[in-house]
């Protein structure tokens, strides 16, 4: 019911910097509300990144905030995160993240498909 486009991931150095951006987009009855993007490695839970809320508020990470910035164009559904001073700790799969909204409220959440981040030399 949610259709993601998402794009940036690949190899970096550490202390590079990389961009990825999402586009989400709905058939469905309703619109798109807040987007975030999260990141899993093998045999670990899923993380939060960062979230930006239908009304605007940003939450990040701990390991996130002061090194990642993101931001959305909510005309567009486009979600974009600027990621710089990489490590190798930031390796994972980065997941789009978006809220189905019906009537003022969020009423299901989707994922992406995911990109591969690597932070190596």
């Amino acid at each position: 019911q949610v259709q993601f486009v998402e794009s940036g991931g690949g190899l970096v150095n550490p202390g590079g910097s990389l961009t990825l951006s999402c586009t989400a987009s709905t058939s469905s009855r309703g619109r798109i509300g807040g987007m975030g993007w999260y990141r899993q490695v093998p045999g670990s839970q899923r993380e939060l990144v960062v979230f930006i809320a239908d009304g605007g508020a940003r939450n990040y990470a701990d390991s996130a905030r002061g090194r990642f910035t993101a931001s959305i164009d909510k005309t567009n559904n486009k979600l974009t995160l600027q990621m710089s001073a990489l490590r190798p700790e930031d390796t994972a799969v980065y997941y789009c993240n978006a809220n189905l909204i019906r009537l003022g409220r969020p009423v299901q959440n989707f994922w992406g498909q995911g990109t591969q981040v690597t932070v190596a030399s």
